[in-house]
């Protein structure tokens, strides 16, 4: 049965409109980015179909584009836009963030860093320079690879400092096996960095590890800062 041909308040436009779009679930959400379902399915079941797939809502936004297009009804055209909203959500969140104190939002960092790495399939090191009032200046990957004490190196993190005039930074990095423990090596740089930025007069407030779906891991929320 077509979505039109459900009653009115059981569509997920129509519930969105009237309740708001924390009423519905990922299967509705999405089926309303899709619009239109294929031939015998509702763009609702498309959806379910698209989520049991891909393993979930997030799986799904991490999708490669030869692997989303492979899906009946999916290709290039849907690939982009759902790219858009994922950068749409990125660059809102980063509003927010440039506007207030970080402190202000903390769940918005969390979001805004797992918006950004938890999709990578490598390891990345960045960092979130912030001015004085704890407001983000900007947002840099710093190192890429299999990331030790060795392979990210503290001088060039002074040195952005400096050069963006930062008063704190935000540490950040993924583990791409989905594992968020920090492990001793992340312990220890974090360590060194900090030791460095200290003699800057350069607070590091927080160090996070982003893996795949599970809540960013905050070094400070562990005592490890």
């Amino acid at each position: 049965m077509a979505i039109t041909d459900w009653p009115a308040d059981e569509r997920p436009r129509e519930r969105l409109l009237s309740r708001g779009a924390q009423v519905l679930s990922d299967a509705e959400l999405l089926a309303l980015f899709l619009r239109v379902g294929i031939k015998g399915k509702s763009a609702v079941d498309l959806a379910r179909d698209l989520l049991g797939h891909f393993g979930g809502l997030s799986a799904l936004c991490r999708a490669s584009q030869p692997d989303f297009s492979a899906f009946p009804g999916m290709g290039p055209a849907k690939y982009a836009q759902l790219q858009a909203v994922m950068e749409l959500a990125r660059r809102a969140i980063g509003e927010q963030l440039a506007q207030r104190d970080v402190f202000d939002s903390p769940g918005a960092v969390r979001d805004w860093l797992r918006l950004h790495l938890a999709a990578l399939g490598h390891e990345v090191f960045v960092v979130i320079f912030l001015d004085a009032q704890n407001r983000v200046i900007c947002y840099e990957e710093m190192f890429r690879g299999t990331l030790t004490q060795t392979s990210v190196y503290p001088r060039e993190v002074l040195k952005r400092v400096l050069q963006h005039n930062a008063a704190a930074v935000i540490l950040a990095h993924n583990h791409p096996s989905g594992v968020g423990e920090p492990s001793q090596a992340d312990q220890m740089l974090t360590r060194a960095l900090q030791r460095a930025l200290e003699l800057i007069d350069v607070r590091v407030l927080d160090h996070f590890v982003i893996a795949g779906n599970t809540r960013p891991v905050s070094f400070a929320e562990r005592n490890l800062l």
